[in-house]
């Protein structure tokens, strides 16, 4: 049995033996439930406030709930007030109650709290990539999931109440489809929509009384635990902050919309001053043994030890683990981050400060909506901490310019007149006071149907037992989509059913068979296969395609796997640049006029290995897999150029200068090592890929554990931590998985002889240097080699075990040092060249990567 805790908003606190789970009555009274749920709540800490209570009423009674209220005023209750009702009732032979969220990590994070509070045989989660528990009663689940298991049952699946998190995604054009299709399709539910930005919900309340039959209660409030008070100011920003510091409403997150803006922004205000000395003192006990990383790592240890944090979605989960700790533990004054704050920090803010209130959207830069301003300001003010929150709003800064010139100015109407106002600068959107005003009174907008049609789920209704023509229409014509739209849909839905017809993947029947269906698929759909990674089945069908005696073997599996993988935009379009770079450059070396170079660079991308292989492949094997049309097997090579190049993650990111897109990189390698440990079966696992496999999750590992020991806890959930949570889980000493330290160590020695057949000598300086061997004398050694051979070779047998040589016992158990030599492997096969280095353990374990120092680079004895 788990111990039971106090929730503070996103943490929790033991409180003693006992689960919610174990507090049901034997009958669901409604009354019962009542007493018994506020009762527990009130013990721990979290009494109702009047909305919260009258949510719970109408939930407990049976009604649909809209629960429109601001930022902290405690949604989450009320949703774990439905979980409770929906577990009652299932012992009566009621549905599952699933909760749902837009990212799988507020997913994750609620999964492990309601196992904290109704125990972990009573939870299960399911998101694209992981499902812990599925028969659970209560399911943590991504809207998408939710959204394919109501196209796949509809009115027959067993769910008796939804709780949607965050409900304003519906509007969201890439997703909000997952938002609408359980509405639709789930008349026999309850459910719950939460947000703090709804804006006018009369529409929804009217759908769902028409669509379930159950009364439906608009809880709307504006009153919130914090109240906000608002404010437009023309001073410069680092004077607007200072003032803000002076007056005592730290901690101040600064807003920015972009990540670069945010890290400059906090550079720029270290100079402000911002922590004393005893706060320093206690910022550095508190960071204690952290590892900062080479890059950003280095950045973010300056500022954090300046009371400045930095806070958006591309950092490490660590350092965001960081930031948000020490905020916890009030030692950050200020942090700057971007606007993804909107959703699911954890970071007590009393002031949020707009630097704009217009922003790119990746379209066009545009003024900020009621809805986006609001959901931002939202996080001022948190109940517990503050009794009142700050929201301030930054003129822009050339009207800021012109306040100060007309200040400068004075009283004096001549003066006045001859200052020169600045405008906006080209290709922004201007905006002032009026804009503020209007944002501040504003109600969110109401939100618009983002409905969408796909091959998933045409197939999911058509495996659906009964009519799936009158569903589809159902589906098609009952949505929230206006006129026109809804006709693209039906015409959209049409050409895929044809198209499936015409593939013999589906058959009209001329009478309904036993399940009263009218069309039927010819194949077996596999199972949930639209509810995990949807590709994984062809990679593990292309594996037959290639030669396991390869040299190339190892790598061309990693291509495989990277191809069923989702496209990680920011490394794809960095690589493409470089080769784009390095195409121009080649095409200026080989003359070609601009205009031709132009024409030629449209086909230069990023490496896209196996291409001519699996492009075919999965043609075919769409014929017989038709769902998988909507997402396309996409070859690229990350894991595997990192491999190929022996680069650490650090070197990855300082190569394609991705130092704001870390997070990024991080969850894309973690997904790779997943997918290779989950979908290459035991037979195809050759040393080299066993080799490969366990390099991969050591670098994952030591770069940041977070995102692996959270997929390893999910097997495990009653192994959660309870207690308070550590500034950094350090992750395990890098000697402690002999093998994979073995390739880590493989892959530091190569790193450098590709460096040097590369005559890369300013970056093997800067491995090296520290030791001795700074650029000019890794050249100075390296020049009479050039004597005797053409090259340094770089194929498979450069990389093979003959040209690296350990000393007899590597084990790092009792040992300091591993002393060791790599061979070049010259043109020749004289194999008379490379350079010897030692491997400090104990310094490895400390940085996370091996520490090598080179001792003698030339001719071999």
């Amino acid at each position: 049995m788990r111990t039971g805790t106090l929730q503070t908003e996103n943490s929790y606190e033991p409180l003693g033996e006992m689960t919610l789970t174990d507090l049901l009555p034997p009958v669901a009274d409604p009354d019962a439930l009542y007493e018994i749920f506020t009762g527990w709540a009130s013990r721990r800490g979290t009494a109702p406030y009047p909305t919260q209570s009258e949510a719970m009423i109408e939930l407990l009674t049976g009604s649909n709930v809209i629960m429109a209220t601001p930022t902290g005023s405690g949604k989450s209750l009320v949703a774990t007030a439905c979980q409770f009702a929906a577990l009652a009732h299932r012992r009566a032979g009621a549905g599952r109650v699933y909760y749902t969220a837009p990212i799988k990590a507020l997913v994750s994070e609620k999964f492990f709290a309601a196992t904290e509070i109704f125990g972990t045989d009573q939870v299960g989660m399911m998101t694209g990539d992981a499902a812990v528990n599925p028969q659970a009663p209560i399911i943590c689940c991504t809207a998408e999931i939710l959204a394919n298991i109501a196209l796949r049952d509809g009115s027959a699946a067993d769910i008796a109440a939804v709780i949607m998190d965050e409900f304003h995604f519906y509007a969201d054009p890439d997703r909000g489809w997952a938002w609408q299709v359980p509405l639709i399709e789930l008349p026999q539910a309850q459910f719950l929509l939460m947000s703090a930005t709804l804006g006018d919900v009369t529409k929804f309340r009217d759908d769902l009384i028409h669509r379930t039959g159950r009364p439906t209660a608009v809880i709307e409030s504006t009153e919130r635990p914090v109240p906000l008070i608002y404010e437009y100011v023309t001073t410069p920003l680092h004077e607007t902050i200072t003032e803000r510091l002076q007056t005592h409403q730290a901690p101040i997150y600064v807003v920015h919309f972009s990540r670069a803006a945010a890290i400059e922004q906090a550079q720029g205000l270290v100079s402000l001053k911002i922590a004393d000395r005893d706060e320093k003192d206690k910022i550095a006990e508190l960071i204690g043994g952290f590892r900062f990383s080479a890059g950003f790592g280095r950045t973010l240890s300056r500022l954090v030890r300046n009371g400045v944090g930095v806070h958006h979605a591309g950092m490490l989960p660590r350092y965001r683990r960081l930031v948000e700790r020490l905020a916890q533990a009030g030692l950050l004054k200020i942090i700057c981050g971007t606007d993804t704050l909107g959703v699911g920090i954890n970071v007590p803010i009393r002031t949020v400060l707009f630097t704009a209130l217009s922003k790119y959207d990746g379209v066009r830069p545009r003024l900020l909506t009621a809805r986006e301003f609001h959901q931002i300001a939202g996080r001022a003010g948190r109940a517990g901490y503050d009794t009142v929150g700050m929201v301030v709003v930054q003129a822009p800064d050339h009207v800021v310019a012109n306040e100060k010139a007309l200040a400068k100015a004075g009283d004096d109407p001549k003066k006045r007149r001859k200052v020169v106002k600045k405008k906006p600068p080209p290709g922004t959107v201007g905006y002032g006071r009026p804009t503020f005003d209007r944002l501040v009174e504003a109600q969110p907008e109401p939100l618009e149907s983002s409905f969408a049609v796909s091959n998933a789920m045409v197939l999911n209704v058509i495996n659906r037992p009964g009519d799936c023509m009158a569903a589809m229409k159902h589906l098609l014509t009952t949505n929230d989509e206006p006129p026109i739209r809804q006709r693209r849909h039906i015409r959209r839905a049409l050409a895929i059913y044809r198209g499936l017809r015409r593939a013999g993947i589906v058959e009209q029947l001329d009478e309904p068979d036993d399940l009263g269906r009218q069309a039927r698929l010819t194949v077996e759909l596999q199972d949930d296969f639209a509810l995990n990674q949807p590709l994984s089945a062809f990679a593990l069908a292309a594996l037959d395609l290639l030669d396991p005696e390869s040299p190339s073997y190892a790598l061309d599996l990693v291509s495989v796997v990277e191809a069923t993988l989702e496209d990680p935009r920011p490394i794809l379009m960095s690589q493409r640049d470089r080769a784009r770079g390095e195409a121009v450059r080649q095409m200026k070396a080989d003359g070609l006029e601009y205009e031709e170079r132009m024409e030629q660079l449209e086909d230069v991308t990023y490496q896209r290995p196996l291409l001519d292989l699996l492009e075919p492949a999965f043609a075919t094997y769409l014929q017989t897999h038709p769902w998988l049309a909507d997402t396309p097997v996409s070859p690229k090579s990350v894991v595997r150029e990192m491999a190929e190049q022996a680069m650490n993650f650090t070197e990855f990111v300082s190569s394609y200068q991705l130092a704001r897109s870390e997070g990024m990189v991080l969850r894309y390698l973690t997904d790779a090592y997943k997918a290779l440990r989950q979908t290459v079966p035991d037979e195809a696992k050759t040393e080299e890929v066993l080799d490969l496999i366990d390099w991969l999750g050591e670098l994952v590992r030591q770069t940041d554990s977070s995102l692996l020991e959270e997929w390893e806890l999910l097997a495990h959930p009653e192994q959660a931590h309870t207690g308070a949570v550590e500034v950094d889980l350090a992750p395990p000493p890098v000697t402690r998985n002999p093998r994979a330290f073995r390739v880590l160590v493989r892959n530091a020695l190569f790193r450098r002889v590709e460096l040097a057949a590369r005559d890369a000598w300013e970056a093997l300086g800067e491995l090296d240097a520290t030791a001795g061997w700074d650029a000019d004398a890794w050249a100075d050694a390296l020049d009479p080699y050039y004597d005797d051979h053409d090259e340094i070779l770089l194929g498979p047998d450069a990389r093979g075990p003959a040209m690296l040589i350990m000393d007899q016992n590597p084990e790092p158990v009792g040992g300091r040092e591993w002393r060791i030599r790599q061979i070049f492997d010259d043109p020749e096969g004289d194999h008379d060249w490379g350079f010897s280095a030692v491997v400090d353990l104990d310094a490895s374990d400390v940085e996370g990567v091996p520490v090598v120092r080179v001792t003698s680079v030339g001719r071999l004895d």
